[in-house]
């Protein structure tokens, strides 16, 4: 793995991205962030040598070089699932290449659905912890410790101040921001009843498919890490309704601002 790394953080300092501080991964509900972004260079997943490729139809496929707020930025324009048929390993990679090219705190995205019965769709929860249930990982693989400590502490995986910040700053521009465990599943299918119940008794507040892996990736790297969750349906096993992808979209957009908003103003204090 290491000469993979080698190899793509070799082609991208060759096309420019030149000594980013923070990497964002833009998930469901924050892809208008890049409007707001000063792009320097872009390059499409698929010309990235040793890099997956998207394949869910509403998540992008562009590594993104720029300056937002003043800093330089490396922003994944969609990320990569387990459920897609690629490997724990492959879904991280670019995380490696992130701290590779010189970032020093990782942001994150993900849509998820409401497990906690009082947070609703549409609203925004920082994720405090999670629970890893997609049945191994990331660092489980033979020549692990030559790319950081095979044990990994994961006492505190979200950066307590980055955390504090993202509340401050919700706060100041009335944006409701609940704050959670995340449970981080396989996928694609979506949760049934019973699944629902379980994953409230052993703790979560919300459920997805992603992010779980790259924070653990990213604390393996000793990197800064903190997560929101937009929450685009409300999984209420005693009234449960089948889900609507479209709806699931919607929500998500209709979080959008608030999101961007939380996220360009805790990287003006970074």
């Amino acid at each position: 793995m290491i000469k993979y790394i080698n190899e793509t953080t070799k082609y991208l300092q060759e096309k420019g991205f030149e000594s980013p501080e923070i990497g964002i991964i833009l998930g469901t509900g924050l892809g208008q962030l890049i409007n707001e972004i000063d792009i320097i260079k872009e390059v499409s997943y698929n010309h990235i040598p040793n890099f997956p490729t998207a394949t869910v139809e509403f998540h992008k496929g562009k590594l993104i070089y720029g300056k937002l707020a003043g800093k330089k930025v490396v922003i994944m324009q969609g990320r990569f699932h387990l459920y897609e048929g690629y490997t724990l390993q492959d879904v991280t990679y670019p995380v490696r290449i992130m701290e590779k090219l010189g970032i020093k705190t990782l942001l994150v995205s993900n849509a998820a659905g409401a497990i906690n019965l009082n947070f609703k769709k549409g609203e925004l929860m920082l994720i405090e912890d999670h629970i890893n249930l997609q049945g191994s990982s990331p660092l489980a693989f033979k020549g692990v410790e030559e790319l950081g400590e095979r044990f990994t502490d994961m006492s505190a995986p979200y950066d307590a101040e980055i955390n504090s910040k993202f509340e401050n700053i919700a706060k100041a521009n009335h944006i409701k921001l609940h704050k959670g465990v995340y449970a981080s599943v396989v996928g694609p299918q979506l949760e049934t009843r019973a699944e629902y119940r379980m994953l409230k008794i052993i703790g979560s507040d919300a459920v997805g498919m992603s992010t779980v892996p790259e924070i653990i990736v990213a604390n393996h790297l000793k990197l800064k890490v903190a997560a929101v969750s937009v929450l685009t349906d409300e999984c209420d096993p005693d009234n449960l309704e089948p889900v609507n992808i479209s709806d699931i979209i919607e929500n998500a957009a209709k979080a959008e601002p608030n999101m961007i908003t939380l996220f360009k103003e805790l990287i003006k204090t970074l």
